[in-house]
């Protein structure tokens, strides 16, 4: 078999002409600083269809989690002394499963995460997970969920959980702008709200995110700290921090172009999980799942191999090894491999509390402290550390919307020849 003639990518940008006259746009109009036409009518299109009352653009997803935790901490806990984060020292419920951006504005308002480990129906945040950290934890009052690779948590149980517990939530939908729960977009269950237009998400501007709600006033001061919290005086006056976020009109340019498309994108990338499932069903894997109750926009398609067919493989921080067996794999052998086709494959996110910055924060799993566990099975069945053993066995394959069905196929015929 012959490598790709060209690049096979994870997930690359989409580009599709309108996004070129947007930004002609703005320069023609000389509008390329972070106000302009282009930034209005994204946050109006955005809110309309995710179905909020505010949408306020940003440069990064990263931008809208932080300005949300600032927000949450500022409510929970007050305004914080010179110096503090408005955690102010308090721990966070965060997903174990996600991307580290998800995590690191906990930090920067001086607050704890404490990780809840994934389940396996949907790879997001156990529920249990989380009723047994506020039997430990009783006082936390936040949460951050997340929608892994596009696929909606299990919201209403989790929402249950929080009521109950009179916690705030963050809902880090990052990856999953145009799925769906019960029929409502993501993006509109948490009391704060954030998504991403990262270079590889469902609809990109190369950079880009944004701050979601129904509260004029939480928008009107994300909106405020993210052009450096100047006051409303005819000078630059300044009485709290504040940060260079807003988005600019030249990216937001690229967004609205890109905003159309977003059907069509999630269509297609429902089409390659479809013949991956397909293809693999011969195969001891499983794609990642999803619960009846949600639409995916399917941003990432995903494979868990059976642990009965896992070969030996053992990771560091920065690198692997495995021992081949015959009719095995694994996926640090897999992703090998398709790099050698010249196809780009990823691992799944490594959990928080397996990272080095955060291994001494507390983890949470459904059996209480998982700090205290070990990751083997329980009588064969199932491992004490759910998101540890996702990662061990699970990878991301090559999910870009340009792939062609003929290089998909060859995509398959490279995963199953690992298990030869």
């Amino acid at each position: 078999m012959e490598a790709f003639e060209r690049k096979i990518w994870l997930s690359s940008p989409t580009m599709h002409g309108e996004e070129l006259e947007y930004i002609k746009k703005a320069y023609e109009t000389n509008w390329m600083s972070t106000v302009g036409e282009n930034i209005d009518e994204v946050e109006r299109q955005i809110a309309k269809k995710v179905g909020c009352n505010y949408a306020v653009a940003l440069s990064c997803g990263t931008a809208a989690l932080h300005l949300a935790v600032k927000l949450a901490g500022e409510r929970l806990y007050g305004m914080p002394k010179p110096g503090k984060g408005t955690l102010q020292g308090h721990k966070v419920f965060c997903a174990d499963m996600t991307f580290d951006a998800t995590v690191n504005p906990i930090a920067y308002e001086n607050g704890q995460a404490v990780f809840i480990d994934a389940e396996y129906d949907t790879w997001n945040m156990d529920p249990a997970a989380l009723e047994k950290a506020f039997e430990i934890y009783p006082d936390v009052r936040l949460v951050v969920l997340v929608h892994l690779y596009g696929t909606p948590a299990k919201i209403d149980e989790i929402k249950a959980v929080c009521e109950k517990h009179n916690a705030l939530i963050i809902e880090d939908a990052a990856e999953s702008l145009g799925a769906t729960y019960k029929g409502q977009q993501t993006g509109i269950f948490g009391d704060y709200n954030a998504i991403s237009f990262n270079g590889n998400k469902i609809i990109t501007g190369s950079s880009g995110g944004m701050f979601l709600t129904d509260s004029k006033a939480d928008a009107e001061k994300v909106r405020k700290w993210s052009t450096q919290s100047r006051e409303n005086a005819p000078w630059y006056q300044h009485e709290e921090i504040g940060y260079n976020y807003r988005m600019s009109n030249v990216i937001a340019g690229v967004v609205r172009g890109q905003i159309p498309h977003l059907a069509e994108h999630i269509a297609q990338k429902k089409a390659i999980y479809e013949r991956y499932k397909k293809g693999f069903q011969d195969l001891p894997v499983q794609m990642n799942p999803y619960s009846p109750e949600s639409e995916p926009n399917f941003w990432l398609s995903c494979l868990l191999i059976d642990p009965q067919a896992m070969c030996k493989q053992v990771r560091g921080d920065s690198d692997a090894a495995y021992v081949k067996e015959p009719g095995k794999t694994c996926p640090t052998e897999i992703l090998e491999t398709l790099a050698k086709y010249n196809a780009e494959g990823r691992p799944i996110w490594k959990p928080m509390h397996l990272q080095p910055i955060y291994r001494m924060n507390p983890f949470i799993t459904a059996n209480g402290n998982g700090r205290a566990k070990s990751n083997a099975y329980i009588a064969g069945e199932k491992p004490l550390d759910v998101g540890a053993d996702i990662f061990s066995r699970g990878l991301c394959l090559p999910s870009d919307n340009k792939m062609t069905e003929d290089e998909q196929d060859k995509v398959i015929e490279i995963v199953k020849s690992c298990f030869a």
